[in-house]
């Protein structure tokens, strides 16, 4: 490949077009008109708009996308994540334009892209799943029924879904009917797609996923796990490398079911199997992502492997450079998702101007970012700013760093995550590696960050106080001046 069009935008487009020209390749930048003078579209050796601020008018105009990749000499299309990047059918289209799509073939995309075909794709390889019903229901007394067989409390799941859309825990049968119609009606107008299923909710779970990489002549391998737990309505915010809580063995089990779930679908390019783990360290299958996930940073960190550059020599037919008894964990990574939110008010958007925006800098610290000072945060598209990542030898230092991180990492104008980041770090249950998806519900609201930004204040105050007055005894002048100088005429 000479040329690669990038089809997104933001941090994941900068990051993408930085391993783009490290192999010596030609980069297009795509654009809305919100987006002209973004990092994104700078860093790029050409660039062209493709509408409007509405992604509906840009960003997912997959024909607008090809059209502009064939009049530009473009022989691959990098879809990043989000947008377009796991539609079969625009996938489907830059093949048969010659082009090529650097993620899984259309087929490995469509199976995956359904929580239920996927189930049924990888369960004749015995690879734990959640008790429940794995196809499509919508007979509310049949669905009932299996409900009681299965023993609440159970989770009502949109086969198309994602982002917890669609998706209602039932903690009684009183309850299901009603929670039932919601999820229809919920995956419907997010998904246009009504099918939900339903399986046996895991009360404390982990969410653990695998990192795989297949290329085209048949080899699989896994790159371990990311925990990815520390979430917020259904989407993560934190995560790390490698999890707190598995074993040697656990680790092995959960790397091995998650090749075969990719072989089970043929599955080409990097991919991310997604499981529950639960409190005896039981796994279960629950979902694969078909394109790069937001947060690989924290498997490039302690592999040392470039995925986005795996990518692409994978889509151009190369083989992997490495087997799996080749791979080693090195120390332990951690990600915060920088969101343009406020966490004192639910997470809530926080659209503005980035009146100051200054990023950290240091040994071990990476930022994956799409803005700069001055800039405004747009309505139209996620609220991720950036992704603040730090590696340390092990997992109490990864924490030390990522503290020390968010304290030097400035942002004023809007409203962040980065309290919250720091939230995490500080609080027992994460230090001790104790934890679960419930993490957020269970430890977190608005009136402990409050109190705890008001005792950080405090100390600091106090700490400034001190240093004052220690400077006040050192510098001290005397209130009578001897001087041994005598006056000169």
């Amino acid at each position: 490949m000479q040329k690669i069009l990038v089809a997104n935008r933001g941090e994941i487009a900068l990051r993408i077009l930085r391993t783009i020209k490290k192999m010596g390749i030609q980069s297009v930048a795509v654009f809305s008109e919100a987006d002209r003078n973004a990092p994104h579209v700078l860093f790029a050796d050409e660039a062209v708009c493709l509408g409007a601020a509405p992604s509906a008018q840009s960003y997912l105009d997959g024909n607008k996308i090809i059209e502009f990749a064939k009049k530009l000499g473009v022989d691959g299309i990098h879809p990043g994540y989000g947008f377009l990047s796991e539609n079969a059918d625009f996938a489907t289209k830059v093949t048969e334009a010659g082009i090529n799509f650097i993620g899984p073939s259309p087929a490995s995309m469509a199976i995956m892209g359904s929580k239920l075909a996927a189930k049924e794709c990888v369960k004749q390889y015995g690879i734990p799943m959640v008790p429940g019903i794995d196809k499509a229901i919508d007979d509310v007394e049949k669905a009932k029924a299996t409900a009681n067989e299965i023993g609440y409390p159970i989770l009502i799941k949109a086969s198309a879904g994602g982002g917890g859309k669609g998706m209602r825990v039932v903690q009684k049968a009183a309850d299901f009917e009603e929670q039932m119609q919601r999820a229809i009606s919920e995956a419907t107008s997010s998904f246009g797609d009504g099918a939900v299923f339903i399986e046996k909710y895991v009360a404390a779970p982990r969410h653990i996923e695998i990192q795989v990489l297949a290329d085209k002549m048949g080899n699989t391998i896994h790159l371990f796990e990311r925990e990815c737990s520390i979430q917020r309505r259904h989407q993560k915010v934190v995560e790390e490398s490698p999890s707190s809580v598995l074993t040697p063995a656990s680790r092995n089990a959960m790397g091995a079911a998650a090749v075969m779930v990719a072989k089970s679908c043929n599955y080409i390019g990097a991919g991310t199997v997604e499981f529950l783990l639960d409190e005896q360290l039981n796994f279960y299958f629950l979902e694969m992502n078909t394109r790069l996930q937001v947060e690989h940073p924290v498997t490039e960190m302690i592999t040392g492997i470039d995925l986005v550059e795996a990518q692409i020599k994978i889509a151009r037919g190369e083989v992997l450079p490495f087997t799996q008894d080749e791979i080693n964990i090195n120390g332990h990574a951690l990600e915060l998702r920088v969101y343009a939110e406020d966490p004192l008010n639910d997470f809530l958007p926080s659209i503005g101007t980035l009146e100051k925006y200054k990023v950290p800098i240091g040994n071990g610290i990476r930022v994956d970012d799409g803005y700069r000072q001055g800039m405004e945060i747009p309505i139209y598209y996620d609220p991720m700013i950036a992704k603040l990542v730090v590696h340390g030898t092990n997992r109490n230092d990864a924490i030390q760093k990522m503290k020390a991180a968010i304290d030097t990492f400035i942002i004023e104008g809007i409203a962040t995550t980065l309290p919250f980041g720091k939230f995490v770090m500080e609080h027992p249950a994460f230090i001790s590696g104790n934890f679960d998806t419930h993490f957020v519900g269970n430890y977190f609201s608005a009136a402990t960050l409050n109190l705890k930004q008001q005792s950080n204040t405090s100390a600091a105050a106090m700490i400034a106080l001190k240093y004052y007055l220690e400077q006040q005894k050192i510098t001290k002048v005397p209130t009578v001046l001897v001087s041994k100088w005598k006056d000169r005429k």
